[in-house]
C-alpha cells in the first residue's frame, strides 16, 4: 500500500488508539520445506539434524502440527523424535517388523540458506506494511501500524437495533469469540498483511491485533494456524480475564503457584486483586502484574537490538540417567550453535544451566581465548561442564553461548534470544518446571521468575523461534 494511511487513521493518536500487530509464522521451517515440496502438505514433518543413518547427535529444529501429535517437539533429541515418529522412508507395508506407514513422518535437514531467503521475503512485506517493526525471531515480529490504519468500524453503516455495539459481550469481535458483527479497519489491515505474507513469501502466518504488545502476542497464539484475532480498545481486559495467570507477561511457574495459593488463578482474578497484597508478596512486581492483567502495557514497538547471549533449555522428568542428560545437552548445544550461525555471530563463553530438584539453579561457564564459531567445541565444553553434576538428578538443562561478537555482520535476527550474560557458577532457588523447551533469558530488567521460565512455549511448534529474521 506504499505507506498510505487508511481513512480514519490519525498519526497523533494516544496510547489507547495504538494499533499493534503481532505476526507469528506458523511452523516456519516446516512451512519453508513445504513451499519447495508441496506434497508434504498435511504430512507429519520434522526439520532437524542427526537423523540420517550413522548419525547419533542432533536435535529437532521444528515439528509440524501433524508431527507434534506424535509427541515430537522443538529441541528434542533426534533419537527421541525417531522413537515417537519413525521415518516414512523406513516404512514397508510388506515387512511386519517395519513401522506402520500411518505412524511415520518425513524428516528434512535444516537448510538455513533456504529459510533466510524466505525470511527476507517476509521481512520485506513487514517493513513495507509498518513504519516500525520489532523483529523478535525467525518467525515472530511486532508491527506498530497506528499511522496506517485505525480502530474505526469499517464502512458507513450504523448499528441496527438487532446488533450490539462493538466491544459488548454480545458483539463477537474476532476469532477469539467467533464471527464478528462489526469489522474494524485494523482487522482489514491485519488481514492484508497476513495475506501479503502468504502471497509474496508463500508461507502462512497468524496475526494478533491489539492496542498493546502483550495483548497482541496473546491474540496471535489464540487461533493458530493462520489465525486472525482482534482485541479492540475497551475489550482487552475482557479478553484477558478468563486466561490462566501464566499467560500474563511476567508470570512464570513460581509466581503462578504463589498466586494460586492466594486464590488467584486467572488474569481476571489478578486484575481484581488487592494491589497492596500483591505488592506485599511480590514487591514492585505486584503492581506490574496487576497492570498487565488489566491490559495496561505502554511499551513502544522498537527495533530489536543485538543480543548478548543465545540459549536454549529443555525440561526433563527428574533424572540422574547420565546418557539422557548428555543426549539432551548434545541436542541443546547443536541447536544453540545453529542459531549462532544463523545470526552470523561468534562467541567467547560457553555455559550450561542445571536445575536440580526441587528448584535449585546452577550455572557453569567457560571463557575462551577468543571468539569462535565451533559447534563441536560448544558440545565438548558443555559436556565437560556437565561432568560436575555426574550422579546428581536434573530436572532441566540448558546450554548458552555469550559474549557475542557480530563483527561487521548485519544485525541478524534469524534465531536466538536476547539476554544479559548473567552470573556464572551461581546457585539460586528458582522455578524450573514448564514445557519441554523454554528459552533461557537472563536480563536485569526481568524478574527472577521470568528469567527461570524464559519464554513459555508458544502454541506453534517452533520455539520462539520467538525471534524474527
Amino acid at each position: 500500500m506504499d505507506g498510505e494511511t487508511l481513512p480514519g487513521a490519525d498519526a497523533g493518536e494516544d496510547d489507547a488508539d495504538r494499533v499493534i500487530l503481532h505476526v507469528d509464522m506458523d511452523c516456519f521451517y516446516a512451512s519453508c520445506e513445504r513451499l519447495r515440496e508441496p506434497e508434504l502438505a498435511g504430512e507429519p514433518l520434522v526439520v532437524g539434524m542427526g537423523y540420517e543413518p550413522g548419525e547419533t547427535i542432533g536435535a529437532v529444529a521444528t515439528a509440524s502440527y501433524e508431527a507434534r501429535e506424535f509427541g515430537v517437539d522443538s529441541a528434542q533429541p533426534i533419537s527421541q523424535a525417531l522413537e515417537n515418529l519413525p521415518r516414512r522412508a523406513n516404512a514397508d507395508p510388506d515387512d511386519p517388523d517395519a513401522p506402520d506407514p500411518a505412524e511415520t513422518g518425513h524428516y528434512r535437514p535444516v537448510d538455513m540458506e533456504h529459510y533466510k531467503s524466505i525470511a527476507a521475503d517476509v521481512k520485506e512485506v513487514l517493513h513495507d506494511c509498518a513504519d516500525t517493526v520489532r523483529e523478535v525471531s525467525v518467525d515472530e515480529a511486532y508491527l506498530d501500524v497506528t499511522a496506517r490504519t485505525a480502530w474505526d468500524v469499517a464502512g458507513d453503516a450504523e448499528p441496527g437495533p438487532e446488533a450490539a455495539e462493538p466491544g459488548s459481550s454480545e458483539a463477537e469481535e474476532s476469532a477469539a469469540a467467533g464471527s464478528a458483527t462489526y469489522r474494524r479497519l485494523a482487522e482489514g489491515y491485519a488481514r492484508y498483511v497476513r495475506d501479503r505474507i502468504e502471497r509474496e513469501a508463500g508461507v502462512p502466518a497468524s496475526v494478533g491485533v491489539a492496542p498493546n504488545m502483550s495483548t497482541a502476542k496473546i491474540a496471535s497464539d489464540f487461533d493458530k494456524p493462520e489465525g486472525l484475532v482482534v482485541v479492540p480498545p475497551g475489550t482487552v481486559q475482557e479478553f484477558l480475564a478468563p486466561l490462566p495467570t501464566e499467560e500474563v507477561h511476567g508470570v512464570g511457574p513460581v509466581t503462578a503457584r504463589t498466586l494460586a495459593s492466594m486464590g488467584i488463578e486467572t488474569a481476571g482474578e489478578l486484575a481484581e486483586a488487592d494491589v497492596a497484597e500483591l505488592e506485599a508478596e511480590f514487591g514492585d512486581r505486584g503492581r506490574e502484574l496487576y497492570e498487565r492483567a488489566r491490559g495496561e502495557d505502554d511499551r513502544e514497538v522498537t527495533p530489536t537490538g543485538l543480543p548478548k547471549s543465545l540459549s536454549r533449555e529443555s525440561s526433563l522428568p527428574a533424572t540422574d540417567d547420565e546418557e539422557r542428560k548428555r543426549s539432551t545437552i548434545r541436542a541443546l548445544a547443536a541447536d544453540v550453535s545453529r542459531r549462532a550461525q544463523e545470526r552470523g555471530c561468534l562467541y567467547r563463553t560457553i555455559g550450561i544451566k542445571v536445575i536440580q530438584p526441587p528448584y535449585d539453579v546452577n550455572t557453569r561457564a567457560k571463557s575462551l581465548s577468543g571468539p569462535v564459531d565451533d559447534p563441536d567445541l560448544v558440545e565438548t565444553v558443555a559436556l565437560e561442564l556437565l561432568e560436575e553434576f555426574e550422579g546428581e538428578q536434573a530436572r532441566k538443562l540448558g546450554v548458552r553461548v555469550s559474549n557475542l561478537d557480530f563483527g561487521d555482520s548485519d544485525q541478524a535476527t534469524l534465531g536466538g534470544f536476547d539476554g544479559d550474560d548473567g552470573d556464572v557458577g551461581g546457585n539460586t532457588a528458582a522455578a524450573a518446571d514448564g514445557e519441554q523447551l523454554t528459552d533461557w533469558i537472563e536480563s536485569d530488567s526481568r524478574s527472577t521468575d521470568d528469567r527461570e521460565r524464559g519464554r513459555r512455549r508458544n502454541r506453534d511448534g517452533q520455539k520462539s523461534l520467538e525471534e524474527f529474521e
